[in-house]
């Protein structure tokens, strides 16, 4: 029980949560005004964290010679602060997928609430609504998308660590990070179909983890889109629906007429 309501146990595993991310598209490819209204704050987004994404690496040579005083005397200092550079560039990229995402969603909250909430009209049966102010709404999609933040740092920061080992850094450590971006996406995606529900952050964390490979295989297959840059522009919205789909059909259950969750009490 998560919530005061039933959650959908290995309900599938990581190639449904591919099929969810492709019935997205899908859903996209036969509703293009919505896929157009949807591009609005992904475009806001993308502008901003390829503008930071650039002056990242323009100055990542000065920021690892910052970062490395210790190495002044190295005879191999130039090398190692290139790999350290290098390293901080992914690391960069890693993070703006995630936060790309949360700002996307969070400038996007009227758009992509629509869009969520028309995909699951066309799919029939009850469509769920957050009676919440929007005003309240950003406010706890910002906070939550702190929260999501911190515990990707806690990941992130070990596995830039982990870079600098010879062969785990270079094979391991990409493929983790694929993984633990991924599975960050999903908690920012499914925010908004388990929000309409009741289902406040904890919640959703218990709903995921219970469907942890159909979780990790809707968002690594996102992550591997937005790896591309103006790919995630035009994918976002497709993520957007996969989501709703995947939260509606493949990890709630609902009965006819019934809301999925009885909502735990309201906090920001």
């Amino acid at each position: 029980m998560v919530g005061g309501g039933p959650v959908r146990r290995q309900a599938g595993g990581f190639f449904d949560g591919v099929g969810c991310y492709l019935r997205g598209i899908g859903w996209m490819a036969r509703h293009p005004r919505w896929w157009l209204f949807g591009l609005i704050p992904a475009l806001i987004a993308f502008a901003v964290f390829a503008g930071l994404l650039v002056l990242l690496a323009v100055n990542a040579a000065d920021v690892a010679a910052w970062m490395t005083p210790f190495a002044d005397d190295w005879g191999w200092r130039e090398f190692f602060r290139t790999l350290v550079g290098v390293l901080l560039v992914i690391v960069g990229a890693l993070l703006s997928i995630v936060l790309f995402t949360a700002v996307s969603l969070a400038i996007g909250e009227p758009f992509y609430e629509k869009i969520s909430e028309q995909v699951e009209e066309s799919l029939g049966g009850p469509v769920h609504h957050d009676d919440t102010p929007l005003v309240l709404s950003i406010l706890r999609s910002i906070k939550d998308s702190l929260v999501t933040l911190c515990y990707v740092l806690l990941f992130t920061i070990p596995l830039f660590v982990l870079g600098f080992v010879p062969f785990v850094g270079q094979t391991v450590v990409p493929v983790i990070g694929a993984l633990v971006s991924g599975y960050f996406l999903t908690v920012e995606l499914t925010a908004l179909a388990m929000e309409r529900r009741g289902v406040r952050r904890k919640y959703r964390f218990a709903v995921l983890k219970a469907n942890r490979g159909m979780s990790l295989g809707f968002g690594v297959a996102v992550f591997v889109t937005f790896l591309v840059p103006f790919l995630a522009i035009a994918a976002m919205p497709c993520a957007v629906a996969g989501a709703a789909i995947m939260v509606r059909d493949r990890m709630l259950v609902q009965g006819p007429g019934q809301p999925a969750f009885q909502p735990p009490p309201r906090r920001l």
